[in-house]
């Protein structure tokens, strides 16, 4: 790996996880506003829209593929709407040998204040908890097995190709083609199919929103930045983020950046940990590969270098 990569790599293996109350500020906030005055898939839209609104946005010193899950590398959001944690949960967290995660003074008076609240009982987990029998939860608590879905969303995807090959742009018009091809008359479900579709056109306005956030800081910072070399690339940022994910990506570049905030965009609106990946990334990515290579645009190295730094953004996590 080259300079660059090294520094990333280390300053990614040196920094402590901590626990994150953003995201879970935002949603809670988001769900007291719409809550009762939508459907749930357009209330879950319209919380992840809040989000990706209003959390902070952070490009590392010469990061070249952006995008956190949290404000800040090795920040980790809570998932209310799944399990509210306890104070107590919080501590273990912070205090525990292995893989602690740390959490700090704000977040515990949050949590107690605001979080837990709204979600103790609102949450999937305390739900799923009422339903069992006293025979279920004394060997829960026994230690006998442990529950799947404390803290993660059900489900494993693979990402095909459609967004090395559509922007979003053309799944906002393929969602309202379908809108308006819904048959009220005849099919029973047109009204449940027209609420996940707005659903869906929210979430996609979303992250072309949340892009432009990211071009909008990129700019920002190239302005600021003294460094020649630098600046060049944090235009180049702000120019890829402008691209997509509203059109297709036309380089490597733009369809490494493509699928992150696709990611991101997933990890964000609710927590799939390992159950959501690329798929055949390799597949995907090297028809941009060798477009770049034959057009002379890009090298081996400059690709090795943007690929190298996209896999250290998993490392964030």
């Amino acid at each position: 790996m080259n300079e660059r990569i090294e520094k990333l790599r280390q300053e990614s293996l040196n920094t402590q996880p901590y626990i994150s109350i953003q995201r879970a500020s935002l949603v809670t906030e988001a769900y007291k506003r719409y809550e009762g005055t939508v459907s749930i898939p357009v209330l879950r839209a319209l919380a992840f829209k809040y989000v990706l609104e209003n959390k902070s946005i952070c490009i590392g010193e010469e990061e070249l593929i952006v995008g956190e899950r949290g404000e800040a590398p090795r920040a980790t959001p809570t998932f209310p709407e799944l399990c509210c944690h306890t104070l107590e949960d919080l501590e273990m967290i912070n205090n525990r040998k292995k893989i602690s995660f740390t959490v700090n003074q704000k977040v515990k008076e949050i949590q107690k204040g605001k979080i837990i609240p709204y979600w103790e009982n609102r949450s999937i987990r305390s739900r799923i908890f009422k339903e069992m029998t006293p025979e279920w939860k004394d060997c829960y608590t026994a230690g006998i097995f442990t529950e799947f879905m404390e803290q993660r969303a059900p489900g494993h995807t693979v990402a095909d190709d459609k967004i090395y090959h559509k922007g979003f742009s053309d799944f906002i018009q393929d969602i309202e083609k379908n809108i308006q091809n819904l048959d009220y008359l005849n099919d029973p479900e047109a009204y449940d199919k027209q609420e996940e579709l707005k659903a869906m056109l929210i979430c996609a306005k979303a992250i072309i929103s949340f892009a432009e956030r990211y071009a909008e800081k990129a700019l920002e910072m190239a302005d600021a930045e003294i460094n020649p070399q630098r600046k060049k690339e944090l235009k180049k940022i702000a120019e890829v983020c402008s691209h997509i994910p509203v059109h297709p990506p036309r380089n490597f570049w733009e369809a490494l950046q493509m699928y992150w905030f696709v990611h991101i965009g997933v990890i964000t609106e609710l927590n799939t940990w390992d159950s959501f990946n690329p798929g055949r990334l390799d597949q995907h990515l090297y028809p941009f590969y060798k477009k770049g290579l034959g057009e002379g645009t890009l090298t081996h190295e400059k690709a090795k270098e943007l690929l190298e730094s996209f896999d250290l953004n998993l490392v964030h996590f």
